[in-house]
């Protein structure tokens, strides 16, 4: 068997024996039940590596020629070699596992720069009150991280036919596809219009659909990233 064969079967019996010996000592509860982390960490590190030792040997004694005895020196040599792959596949892993968790470590959208935008419409029924001004409307962005107030621009207020359509725009803080916008408006039922974004929410340049809700009442909107249009 080729070198690069047995120093792969080694690596198999090093993981194999990892786990054999971590497994077992779970299963039989050895360790100081009075003290479970230290138990755990003594069979993280030094009794399963030590398994690990154990099963790299036994595959490479195992996986040399048949019907020719195994020089001592080839079989720690493949050994070792065995035992600093698995290392080297350890450490990508937990370097890999590190920089995901940094990554994701909090969920902000832009955390090198200001948030994005959810910029949205309601369209009202014919013949709803609706204010002229931001007087009396009150918006809030809810998703399972947060909550963050919005605001109302007047000024992109128009009519629609015989409908009323105001305007605004809200922080999209948090990595999240569980988001809904309220908007109150003083005396009225609170709206609540599901926002059906992914969680990255990448920017659009346009809004998309009317989306109705029960009332009659509809929204539509689209995410605006910082120095975007």
């Amino acid at each position: 068997m080729k070198s690069s064969s047995r120093v792969a079967a080694g690596v198999a019996g090093a993981v194999a024996g990892y786990v054999a010996i971590f497994v077992l000592f779970s299963l039989l509860d050895f360790g100081d039940r009075a003290d479970p982390i230290t138990s755990g960490l003594l069979a993280l590190f030094v009794y399963s590596p030590m398994g690990a030792i154990g099963g790299a040997v036994l595959a490479s004694r195992l996986v040399s020629r048949p019907g020719t005895a195994p020089g001592n020196g080839s079989v720690a040599s493949n050994s070792l070699k065995s035992l600093g792959v698995a290392a080297l596949l350890c450490v990508a892993g937990i370097g890999i596992y590190i920089a995901y968790a940094y990554a994701t470590a909090t969920p902000w959208l832009n955390r090198n720069g200001g948030n994005p935008l959810l910029v949205f419409e309601v369209r009202f029924p014919a013949g709803a009150t609706v204010p002229t001004s931001a007087q009396g409307i009150t918006i809030e962005l809810q998703t399972d991280l947060n909550t963050m107030p919005g605001e109302v621009t007047p000024a992109a207020f128009y009519r629609d036919g015989d409908q009323r359509v105001i305007a605004g725009e809200v922080e999209l803080a948090f990595r999240t596809s569980h988001r809904q916008l309220a908007v109150n408006i003083q005396g009225q039922p609170s709206r609540i219009y599901p926002i059906d974004l992914t969680a990255r929410a990448p920017h659009t340049p346009e809004f998309g659909t009317w989306r109705r809700l029960d009332d009659g009442s509809e929204i539509r909107y689209r995410a605006k990233w910082p120095g975007k249009t």
